[in-house]
C-alpha cells in the first residue's frame, strides 16, 4: 500500500477543515430559524436568540394546529403533491425514453421543442387564460398540468437512458416484449436512482410551490399550506379563521415567519434521508451523456 504524501494530507486536512466550515455556516440558518420559533417575542426583537430558544413559548405553533383551515390546507399540499409528482413522473419519463432513441424520426425537433421552452414562455396572462378556458380552474389539475415536465429533469432522464446497454432491450424485444413492456419491466427497473431522483425534484417543486394555487385557486379551502403561511405571515388570513384574535396575533408576530419557514421544511426533511443515497449516483449518471 502506497502511503500518501506529505502534501496530500495536508490537503485532505485543508479539504476537511474547509468543508466542515461549509457545512457549519450552511446548518447556521436553520438552527437559527427552529430556535426563532421556539422563543419568546421580545427575546426575538432584541437580537438574543441564535442557536438555542430563548424564552420558550409554543404560542405561535399552538395559533396554527388550533386553526381547522390549516390542517385543510396541509392536506390539500399533500394531495397536489402526490397527483403532480405522479403527473409529471409519468410525462417526464415518457418522453425522455422517447428522445433516447437514436433512431426516432423527428427526435431533433422533439429535442429542440423541449429545449425552447427553457428560455420562452408564453407569458403570466395567456397562461392563465388558457387554464381558464380550460376549466382546469379550482382542481389540483390546475398546479399539475402546466408544470408537469421540467426540461432539466427531462434531460437528465434522456442522458441516463441513453446510457443503459441496447442489448438488453434488443434482446427483451427477441423474447417478445412491447416497447411498454421493455420501460416497465426492464428500463425502469435499471433506473431507480434516476427515478428516486426525479421524485425528490418534483417532490420539493411542487410542495413549495403556491403562486400557481394562489393565481388559479379561488376558494380558502382549496389552497395549500403554503399560500395558508403566507397570509400567515401577512395577517390577511390563517390564525383568525379559527377564532385567534390580534392580540394573541401580536404576540406571536417575531416569531410566525419562523414557524411558518419550519413546518413547510419538515416534510421534506423528513423525506430526504430515504432518497438521499440515490440522489448522487442519479444525478452522476444522468450527467454521462448530453
Amino acid at each position: 500500500m502506497v502511503k500518501p504524501s506529505r502534501s496530500y494530507r495536508v490537503f485532505q486536512g485543508v479539504n476537511g477543515v474547509v468543508l466542515t466550515l461549509v457545512v457549519l455556516v450552511t446548518l447556521y440558518p436553520f438552527a437559527n430559524i427552529v430556535s426563532r420559533s421556539f422563543s419568546g417575542e421580545r427575546q426575538i426583537r432584541a437580537g438574543e436568540v441564535t442557536l438555542w430558544p430563548k424564552g420558550f413559548n409554543l404560542t405561535t405553533y399552538k395559533i396554527v394546529f388550533q386553526d381547522s383551515m390549516f390542517w385543510r390546507n396541509y392536506g390539500n399540499t399533500v394531495f397536489y403533491t402526490v397527483v403532480s409528482t405522479a403527473v409529471a413522473m409519468i410525462l417526464t419519463t415518457c418522453y425522455a425514453y422517447v428522445l433516447s432513441k437514436k433512431n426516432l424520426k423527428g427526435r431533433g425537433v422533439l429535442v429542440g421543442v423541449a429545449v425552447f421552452t427553457m428560455f420562452f414562455t408564453g407569458g403570466l396572462i395567456p397562461n392563465y387564460i388558457l387554464v381558464t378556458e380550460l376549466g382546469l380552474k379550482n382542481s389540483v389539475w390546475a398546479i399539475a398540468l402546466p408544470n408537469a415536465i421540467s426540461v432539466f429533469n427531462l434531460l437528465v432522464m434522456k442522458a441516463f437512458f441513453e446510457s443503459l446497454p441496447t442489448e438488453l432491450e434488443e434482446a427483451a424485444q427477441i423474447d417478445g416484449l412491447s416497447t411498454y413492456g421493455i420501460l416497465l419491466r426492464i428500463v425502469l427497473p435499471l433506473s431507480k436512482a434516476v427515478v428516486a431522483t426525479m421524485v425528490l425534484f418534483y417532490t420539493v417543486s411542487f410542495w413549495n410551490s403556491w403562486f400557481s394555487a394562489f393565481l388559479y385557486m379561488d376558494h380558502s379551502d382549496l389552497m395549500p399550506v403554503t399560500v395558508y403561511l403566507r397570509n400567515l405571515i401577512a395577517g390577511a388570513t390563517g390564525a383568525g379563521n379559527a377564532g385567534a384574535g390580534t392580540a394573541e396575533m401580536s404576540q406571536v408576530g417575531a416569531s410566525i415567519q419562523a414557524v411558518t419557514i419550519v413546518l413547510t421544511a419538515l416534510p421534506i426533511i423528513c423525506v430526504y434521508p430515504f432518497v438521499q443515497r440515490y440522489f448522487v449516483s442519479g444525478v452522476m449518471l444522468g450527467a454521462v451523456k448530453g
